[in-house]
This record gives C-alpha cells, sequence and structure tokens, in this order.
C-alpha cells in the first residue's frame, strides 16, 4: 500500500508538512515547543482540566456538500499524528485582522468572566466550538459543555454569562470567509489514500485509510498499541512515560466510524465516539444518555470512543456494564477472519481480554429493547462531572405475567473486570418482580462480587451501593412505583 512519512495538517489557515518527530508528542507540546503558541496550557495533562483545550476542524459529509464540523479537545493527550488530514485552531486563531476580539472573547469581557487567566484560553475554545455548532443551547445544555472546563478563581457564573451572550449571535465569525479554502484542502489530502507511515529512532506510527489495511497491520505488528481517541493511552505517555514502540492510529478508518440502526440492533463501529454514540443510544436507552453525559467533559467524549472503552478492558469504564446489560456483542476482526462473543465473555480477568494476537474490535452490536422491556443504569462517583465510578450498576428487566422473564444485572467497580451479576439474576428468573424477590436477589449479590477497598470507596460501601442500585430499579419499574412509595413515606411523615 503506498505511505507517506509526513503529517500534513492546517495550523489555523496555514498548512503544515511535518517529519521527524517524535509519534507521540501531544499537540500541546507541539504548539508551546515547536509553534511558541503559549496560549494553550497544561494543568492536568490527562484531559481532566481543559485548560489546554484547542479545537479541531474535519470534514463532515462527502462531495461539493462537505462541511467542517469542529470538536473542542485536549490537546494535552492528543498526539500530534493525530492531526493528520484536520485543521487545528488554537486561541491565537480566533484574532481577527484588525485586532478587534472573537465574539466568544469579547463576550467574556463583558461578563467580567477571567481573572487570573490561566483557563482561560481553555474556555473560551470551548465556547467557540459551541459558537461555530450553530445551536442554542439551554443552560443546561452549556453548563454540559464547560463541565471539561475547570475554573479555581472566577467562579462559573460570569462564565456562563458570556456563553449566553456568545451565543445570541449568529454563528458567523471573520474565520468563515477562509472555510472555503480550508475545505478544498481537506478533500485534497482525502482524496489521497496513502497511508501515514513513519518510523523515529526505532519508534513507528501507522495511519491506515482502510479496516483492511488495519487487519494487515495488526497481524504485521501484534504487539502495536491500537490508538483511537487516546483518552486513555494518552496518559500512558504524559503520567507514566512509558515509551510505545509501534502506535497504530485508528480515526482515519472510515469503517471504524460508521453508526447505523437496523431492524434489531444498533451497530456502532468501534471507532465511534461517545458524542457521536449518545445520542443514537439514547433513544431505546434514556439512561445511557444520562450515564455517557457524565462520561468525562465534553472534550473528553468528543475523543473517546466505545470501542476503546471496551478493548481497554478498564474495571471502572462506565460504557461496559450498560452495554453488557443491554445484551451487546463484539465482533472482533483478525484478518479475513471475524468472530462474535457476548460482550460479558470478553473480559477474563484484570488487564486480560479474549482477544488474540493479531485481533481487533471491529464492531460493538447493541440489540434493540423489545416492547416491554425495562431498562436502567446508574453512576455513583464522588463528583458528579467527569469522574470515574466508584459503582456503576446497569439493568435490562424482561417480564411475563407479572414474574421475571429475563434479567441482566451488569456491575462495574465491583470486580477486576465489569460483570454480570449470575447469582443475582438466577435469584430473580421466574420469580415475581415483588420486593421480596428483590430482597433476595440483593443477598444474593454477596456471591456475585467481593469488591475492594480503594480510594475511590471502601468494600462494604460497594457491596451496599450495588444492592441499592438494584432496589432502585425495582422501585423505577415495579408494579406500584417509585412516586406511590414516596407518597407513602410522605404521608407516615406526616402522621
Amino acid at each position: 500500500m503506498a505511505a507517506r512519512a509526513t503529517i500534513r495538517f492546517l495550523l489555523g489557515h496555514e498548512p503544515r508538512s511535518l517529519s521527524g518527530l517524535d509519534p507521540t508528542m501531544t499537540v500541546l507540546d507541539y504548539l508551546r515547543r515547536v509553534e511558541r503558541r503559549c496560549g494553550s496550557k497544561e494543568g492536568c495533562a490527562e484531559g481532566d482540566c481543559g485548560a489546554c483545550t484547542v479545537v479541531l476542524g474535519e470534514l463532515n459529509g462527502q462531495g461539493p456538500e462537505a462541511g467542517l464540523r469542529y470538536r473542542a479537545v485536549n490537546a494535552c493527550i492528543v498526539f500530534l499524528p493525530m492531526l493528520d488530514g484536520k485543521q487545528l485552531l488554537s486561541v491565537e486563531d480566533l484574532k481577527r485582522p484588525d485586532g478587534a476580539l472573537h465574539p466568544v472573547q469579547q463576550a467574556m469581557v463583558e461578563t467580567h468572566a477571567s481573572q487570573c487567566g490561566y483557563c482561560t484560553p481553555g474556555f473560551v475554545m470551548t465556547l467557540f466550538a459551541l459558537y461555530r455548532a450553530g445551536t442554542r443551547p439551554t443552560r443546561a445544555g452549556i453548563n454540559d459543555a464547560l463541565a471539561g472546563n475547570l475554573c479555581r478563581c472566577t467562579g462559573y457564573g460570569p462564565i456562563v454569562a458570556a456563553a449566553e451572550r456568545a451565543l445570541e449571535q449568529a454563528p458567523r465569525d471573520h474565520m468563515a470567509k477562509g472555510e472555503a479554502a480550508v475545505i478544498a484542502q481537506l478533500q485534497a489530502w482525502r482524496d489521497d489514500d496513502a497511508m501515514l507511515a513513519f518510523e523515529l529512532a526505532g519508534r513507528r506510527c501507522f495511519a491506515p485509510r482502510s479496516s483492511d489495511a488495519l487487519a494487515e497491520l495488526v497481524i504485521e505488528h501484534p504487539d502495536a498499541v491500537l490508538v483511537a481517541g487516546a483518552t486513555d493511552v494518552g496518559l500512558w505517555v504524559t503520567k507514566l512515560h512509558r515509551s510505545l514502540q509501534t502506535v497504530i492510529l485508528l480515526g482515519g478508518v472510515a469503517e471504524l466510524r460508521r453508526i447505523e440502526t437496523r431492524d434489531e440492533a444498533i451497530e456502532i463501529g468501534a471507532g465511534v465516539t461517545y458524542g457521536e454514540a449518545a445520542p443514537i443510544l439514547v433513544h431505546p436507552f434514556p439512561d445511557m444518555g444520562e450515564l455517557f453525559r457524565r462520561f468525562g467533559g465534553w472534550q473528553v467524549r468528543n475523543l473517546a470512543t466505545v470501542g476503546g472503552n471496551v478493548a481497554n478492558g478498564s474495571p471502572v469504564g462506565d460504557g461496559p456494564p450498560a452495554l453488557i446489560a443491554a445484551g451487546a456483542e463484539l465482533v472482533l476482526r483478525r484478518g479475513q477472519e471475524r468472530r462474535t462473543l457476548h460482550l460479558e465473555d470478553f473480559f477474563l480477568a484484570y488487564g486480560k481480554q479474549d482477544r488474540r494476537p493479531g485481533e481487533f474490535v471491529e464492531t460493538i452490536v447493541v440489540p434493540l429493547p423489545r416492547a416491554g422491556d425495562r431498562f436502567g443504569c446508574y453512576k455513583l462517583s464522588k463528583r458528579f462531572d467527569q469522574d470515574i465510578s466508584a459503582v456503576c450498576g446497569a439493568f435490562r428487566l424482561r417480564r411475563e405475567g407479572g414474574r421475571v422473564a429475563d434479567i441482566r444485572i451488569a456491575f462495574g467497580g465491583m470486580a477486576a473486570t465489569p460483570k454480570r451479576a449470575a447469582a443475582a439474576e438466577a435469584a430473580l428468573v421466574g420469580a415475581p418482580w415483588s420486593e421480596v424477590s428483590v430482597r433476595r436477589a440483593m443477598t444474593a449479590l454477596a456471591g456475585d462480587f467481593q469488591p475492594i477497598s480503594d480510594l475511590r470507596a471502601g468494600r462494604d460501601y460497594r457491596a451496599l451501593a450495588a444492592g441499592n442500585l438494584l432496589y432502585r430499579f425495582f422501585l423505577e419499574t415495579g408494579d406500584s412505583g417509585i412516586a406511590t412509595r414516596l407518597a407513602g413515606v410522605a404521608e407516615l411523615a406526616r402522621a
């Protein structure tokens, strides 16, 4: 296959063609050390604080109708080769030729939304991405978008006020004049199907453009690190200081970016981000929308992929418990061979998955719920937004004639892997969906899990919380309903 050794992208409106750089250099280090653009700051180096936020511009659509899609991302954990074929915008690009401020910057000034200023460029770039989206989000929507940016001195009131003021305007700015040229350049690069492939001091980086090319590379380099959004792997470099010898980037594989709703299932390519998947999954599984809204900040959801969240095997990843409860299956590929397995069977032990050398996760298949099915998932964490779960519980129930015909119960944070509660399920199948049955299943959870204590929660808390989440699901789906029960509690309190 044709290959090239240069990384091509637009920095603002200026083309860049780079070679001879570390394949795991972060975009933040590149901006500050090479380009001397120091507006983007390092606060955490793990995609948590948002001080380094930049915006990526990518083609949205095909042919002459293609437009640009802007996404806010964390520059501190994005590797430089991931910019290939994209436009990179930092806060320096928002300045108008006449020196005037961009509307989002002007709004920040008018509402006194900056104090020490360290976090301000990150907030500005998040607001810029929101501004260019062309939507009018509610106050809650603005809060969600800003949850990935932390400020310790100004307070969020003025910043939210700046967002509301800026978003009252039509999403047009001086940068729109150059969009046609940006689109033309990105299209030209996309039409060139040569694979990015380069080596530096024995360390290699590949960015295949098709699933077939990816399959060949993974067989040829079975020990390679597969990188989609780098929201996990990026920390291997910035926090653990690991040197990755061979990296295969998945962002350019179009087949992995597809998501399709069929008659009985939703098929999600492993490279689909949670930001892209959530709006599709929320219709049949409303609780997933609320769960994924708390999945990192907006910047993280713009990069983190469903396949990466599964393949890394984290015991506290929030996606797998919900997908397991929904009955998801994985399609794994090795060369031209594919096999399918239930998602819960993919996780074997801590850090170990059922993935053979040369094999990768290609698709996640999520069955659509049947009429009458009930689904619920809940996340418990110390901090509401963008925090790792202490316990994540997910449930799918099917009843027939008042009895439990089928139930799937899955938890994260309770074991070395995301895991179903087999004993609790067995206690419920065939039994009435009643408080007595559910209490029995809550007791059975002790045979399913022996949680550990760590900095997020103690084992006793986890065990108690898991049972209470099952009970909450019962209250929300039982015949009497939680509203009736709460009304009864209130009546007793008044008596």
